[in-house]
């Protein structure tokens, strides 16, 4: 095969690949740009989830007539003048490769004026070609218009996903950008719809209420500036008490010198500051801040920009772990097993908590002191929580849920069980006739309730309980659009929530099975799901009863009383699937007779 150079058009779409991925890309190279340009307010504006339609505008410095042309060839930058710049990059765009791989997929329309000209200068570019140019009037700023964004890579385009999905991913990039730059105001607009706004006041406050809503945003810690080192690494932001927590890693967000990265490490960082404060399987909120020197940090490791690498990733680790973790401490300080409040909410209790809890019940005092020593409570008894411990229900009402058919014992995958007992307040130990059963008490309640909800909703049974006073619920940004396109389908599942001003919800009725919980952190686990990709097409509405059953279910950590344990091993054995939960987990684990007596050595 002949070698030859490939052409500059293939060159571009091809190089393109790497730094537009999808239209959340094209929105944070060009707000990149316009916070560059020294903007003091920002305006992002589409249609069609980003593929029809992209207008980022802004208030910056503005292009130069004579530069318009040039700013969209290959390499072209302000930034940069040698390789040494290299060491110390202070801009967050750097490489000169944004406007370039953007015009080669779309069609971009850019107007911009300085300050020092008399007139603004247009250029349309399509495929990477100027078709025209023009002298227009128009404010000092720039204004980019991208559309039709990948028309001429059909693979690609093809290969986005739904408009709803692509506009997450936007909202996503620019409320983290508007808790980092709280000093510039952002608009954000989806399809004529304004769905956030922040003055640019620069209290960081405001910002945290305008992105994550007033319940969430009012809750969050103040990393105070004394927990960090001033001359190495600075560690600033917000952390959530651990009170407050989220059933994924989506609300950990990272910005480095003003750029914010995807760095696992410094993300479990944060996670393990938490550690033994949270619930299994549950994440902080967390917005976090690193400053340190430019030439500490390499941010020239990938063309997207999101990845850096550290001269010293141990120190910055240290340091973030260690203020994360000492503004949890010391500004939210816990209460020991024995000095619990009686006005929290029970399901605050981690699972680690109700472990310590209720073996430290049956002790004395003088034991409790033999098993705490310390004055100082172990980690695992720093969470604050009732002193007594409630057992939720294990059945719901027939009104709300209809019993399961009976099935035949033929049909049967579970034999009949005999309960013993239940280990370490998460696992129920059962006899059967061919050996011993581990149940897994959350799995298996939430297999039973799936089975029960599923079959109420496809026969439209679900009950629905009103509440004494209709509460308010305030949600991120993206949470709260997601929400509102999940409303029909809540409204089939019993939820009675219609929305109430700018990412705010009000709630007036919960299915009965539900009522024991707050409306506020259960519509915060529903929203989460949008961050969900399932290779199974399912229902909408039977998605959403998957999380709202491992909501609802016993928690691991939860004492059931005998009855209960019966209870649910019998409704386990009335499921059509006892052996997994809906997630897919096993329910079940089964010792064989046979395995026991080799365990103890003997011959049978």
């Amino acid at each position: 095969m002949t070698i030859r150079l490939l052409a500059e058009e293939v060159a571009s779409r091809i190089a393109a690949g790497e730094v537009v991925e999808r239209p959340a890309s094209v929105v944070k190279e060009l707000v990149e740009n316009s916070l560059d340009a020294g903007a003091a307010s920002v305006t992002v504006e589409t249609r069609g989830g980003g593929r029809e339609m992209i207008r980022v505008q802004d208030n910056g410095a503005g292009i130069p007539a004579a530069e318009v042309e040039l700013a969209f060839r290959r390499h072209a930058t302000s930034k940069l003048e040698t390789a040494n710049d290299l060491e110390h990059i202070a801009t967050l765009g750097f490489r000169g490769e944004a406007l370039a791989s953007i015009a080669s997929v779309s069609r971009v329309t850019c107007t911009s004026r300085c300050a020092d000209e008399k007139m603004g200068t247009q250029v349309r570019v399509e495929g990477g070609s100027i078709v025209w140019r023009a002298a227009v009037g128009r404010p000092q700023g720039t204004e980019l218009l991208v559309e039709d964004l990948f028309y001429n890579v059909p693979a690609r385009r093809k290969f986005l996903q739904a408009e709803r999905t692509e506009r997450n991913h936007i909202d996503a990039f620019l409320t983290r950008y508007a808790l980092a730059y709280p000093c510039i105001a952002f608009s954000l607009v989806h399809d004529g719809r304004e769905i956030l706004s922040t003055s640019g006041s620069g209290n960081a406050q405001e910002a945290l209420l305008n992105v994550y809503g007033m319940d969430l945003g009012i809750s969050l810690l103040p990393i105070p500036a004394s927990l960090t080192n001033a001359q190495a690494v600075q560690v600033g932001g917000f952390v959530s008490p651990p009170s407050v927590h989220r059933a994924n890693r989506g609300y950990i967000t990272l910005f480095v010198n003003g750029r914010w990265v995807q760095d696992l490490r410094l993300t479990y960082a944060i996670i393990q500051a938490y550690h033994t404060l949270l619930p299994t399987k549950r994440f902080p909120v967390a917005f976090v801040t690193v400053t340190m020197p430019a030439e500490d940090v390499d941010v020239n490791v990938h063309p997207a920009k999101t990845e850096v690498r550290f001269r010293d990733g141990d120190a910055v680790f240290r340091a973030v772990q260690r203020a994360v973790r000492a503004t949890v401490m010391d500004e939210a300080p816990a209460a020991t097993a024995w000095q619990m409040p009686t006005s929290q909410p029970a399901e605050d209790i981690s699972p680690s908590d109700r472990i310590t809890r209720a073996r430290l019940a049956g002790l004395t005092p003088l034991a409790r002191q033999i098993a705490l020593p310390s004055a100082e409570p172990p980690a695992a008894t720093m969470s604050a929580a009732p002193p007594v411990l409630p057992n939720l229900p294990l059945t719901t009402p027939e009104s709300v849920l209809p019993p399961a058919e009976p099935r035949s014992a033929a049909l049967s995958t579970l034999p009949p069980l005999r309960v013993i007992g239940q280990a370490s307040t998460m696992v129920i130990i059962a006899e059967g006739p061919d050996g011993i059963y581990l149940i897994d008490q959350h799995a298996a309640h939430e297999r039973v309730l799936y089975e029960r909800m599923v079959s109420a909703w496809l026969q439209g049974k679900i009950a629905s309980q009103p509440l004494l006073e209709a509460e308010t619920v305030s949600l991120p940004v993206a949470e709260a659009a997601y929400l509102e396109e999940l409303l029909p389908a809540l409204h089939t599942l019993g939820f009675s929530v219609e929305p109430f001003g700018a990412g705010t919800f009000l709630v007036r009725a919960l299915p009965t099975l539900l009522t024991h919980l707050a409306p506020g952190d259960l519509l915060a686990d529903i929203a989460a799901g949008a961050d969900e990709q399932s290779p199974i097409h399912t229902e909408l509405e039977e998605r959403l009863i998957r999380r709202i059953c491992k909501r609802a279910a016993v928690k691991a950590g939860q004492v059931l009383s005998r009855e209960e344990m019966e209870r649910l091993v019998r409704d386990l054995e009335q499921t059509a699937n006892p052996r997994t939960c809906p997630h897919g987990r096993p329910t079940i684990i089964q010792i064989s007779v046979e395995q026991l007596i080799r365990q103890f050595g003997r011959s049978g």
